[in-house]
């Protein structure tokens, strides 16, 4: 038995704590596709019924036309610092359903590990924070610092109405830093804490070349495919060596510097291992190794790209439509909506004669982020990773977006440090997604002295970091 009170508390509740995530596994809350509604509010409703319960006050809804975050908070340590903690209780799609060997809402427990859609992203970490600060209310009925949580419906469709979130309730929302539980640890095998994640942008658009499908014996070869004038047009936004050939795409991207560069070098880093686990190979920007292509420079992906028939069997077409989705990571330097119309422009110069291009609106996106060096919950994190597992962790970036990051040092001034216990071999956002028993008792304990360190904080140790939110763009 531990000697901590909260801890052997939780120890004691771990059954129950695990039945609770089952629960909030088995709401399909996909916040892309309207279809799930029902599982989005099943979510909300659980979640905000446990934060009630575990004694969190003014436990409500907040929306600004999206999907609603929850809200609740715990405020009576005058004195202590504030936190926001944040997680998202919305999951991907769980398609392709067939590949999943157990149904993707149906939570099963497999050689220590909980296999489910949105386990590892994020409702596992999310869960771990909640019954970590539950188990203080119960066992204490105090928190050692002032937590406002934020639970946000909408990070897996880009955050979209997150910033104005935000603005509108800044200062229910006031805080001296922010917790994320999201945001995956990299290795199994090597102690790590997130220090910086790279920006986000999307772009969707399609192609027409004619009013109708047409019949590919009485129309083939006399008018244009659009689907060849798709390929065409997508494949002209690479160089074969990898670069992305759109003009003005590297503008502003801040260059790896010789430091940065020599940061990844002491990164231990089995390159043809990492490759070999998913039978892929290296390509990307050339000049840059793999963890300099994942971190620190930009890329453009095509996400999807689909028109014509793809059902079972033939069908004689020439398709008149194609649709394709567009995904930009951002280095730091790089403003989503400037990197967005270079890449627009670049495709309405490139346009196969004969073809019409409609483009649709998406998320603002998100600028990269970097936690300062010497931030104080950054280093509390620090400390406390290896008090939990006895090694001192080694500073890393995520090739991923947090949205929140950018977000709410715009529009709230504050820093945010990631503090998952999820892990990036997890399967997220694909097929038979899990998450480690070990981790989420590893990620209580941590959570209890992150908290319990937290407290020997004042407000004063973070005022110099913050600093004044940006007013929205018109």
């Amino acid at each position: 038995m531990t000697a901590d009170p909260v801890l052997s508390f939780l120890e004691q509740d771990r059954a129950a704590a695990l039945e609770r995530l089952m629960a909030l596994l088995r709401c399909p809350s996909v916040s892309t596709d309207p279809a799930y509604a029902q599982g989005m509010g099943a979510a909300r409703e659980l979640l905000m019924a446990r934060l009630a319960r575990a004694g969190f006050g003014h436990v409500r809804e907040i929306s600004a036309g999206g999907h609603p975050a929850i809200y609740g908070e715990w405020c009576g340590q005058p004195g202590r610092p504030t936190f926001l903690v944040y997680g998202h209780y919305d999951v991907q799609p769980p398609d392709p359903i067939a590949d999943w060997s157990s149904p993707p809402f149906e939570p099963r427990i497999v050689d220590g590990r909980i296999r489910a859609r949105g386990v590892s992203d994020d409702k596992a970490p999310l869960s771990i924070a909640i019954e970590a600060m539950a188990g203080f209310l119960h066992v204490e009925g105090r928190l050692p610092v002032n937590v406002k949580l934020l639970l946000e419906g909408e990070e897996e469709c880009g955050s979209a109405t997150l910033g104005q979130i935000c603005e509108r309730h800044r200062d229910l929302l006031a805080a001296d830093a922010v917790i994320s539980a999201d945001g995956a640890r990299w290795r199994t095998d090597l102690c790590t804490v997130n220090v910086g994640s790279r920006g986000n942008a999307a772009l969707e658009f399609s192609l027409t070349t004619a009013a109708r499908d047409l019949h590919s014996g009485r129309f083939g070869g006399a008018t244009v495919n659009a689907l060849h004038a798709m390929a065409r047009l997508l494949a002209s936004l690479h160089e074969a060596d990898g670069r992305v050939a759109v003009e003005d795409f590297y503008d502003d991207a801040r260059l790896p510097e010789a430091a940065d560069l020599a940061m990844l070098a002491r990164i231990p880093f089995d390159e043809s291992g990492f490759f070999r686990e998913f039978s892929g190979r290296p390509h990307g920007e050339p000049g840059y190794g793999t963890l300099a292509r994942l971190w620190l420079r930009p890329t453009l992906e095509m996400n999807g790209m689909w028109g014509g028939y793809t059902g079972a069997g033939a069908k004689t077409i020439v398709p008149h439509r194609a649709e394709a989705k567009l995904t930009m990571r951002l280095a730091d330097g790089q403003d989503p909506a400037r990197v967005v119309a270079a890449v627009r422009r670049h495709l309405k110069n490139h346009c196969p004669a004969g073809a019409q291009l409609d483009f649709r609106d998406t998320s603002p996106g998100s600028r990269a982020y970097t936690v300062p060096e010497n931030h104080p919950l950054l280093l509390a994190v620090e400390r406390t990773l290896a008090d939990v597992t006895g090694a001192q962790p080694v500073r890393v970036r995520i090739g991923a977006t947090l949205p929140l990051s950018d977000i709410v040092s715009t529009r709230l001034g504050l820093d945010t440090v990631m503090f998952s216990f999820s892990t990036a071999d997890e399967k997220f956002h694909a097929p038979d997604e899990f998450f480690r028993l070990a981790s989420f008792d590893k990620g209580l304990r941590a959570w209890v002295l992150l908290l319990r360190r937290l407290g020997l904080q004042t407000p004063y140790d973070y005022a110099r970091f913050q600093h004044r939110p940006e007013r929205p763009s018109a």
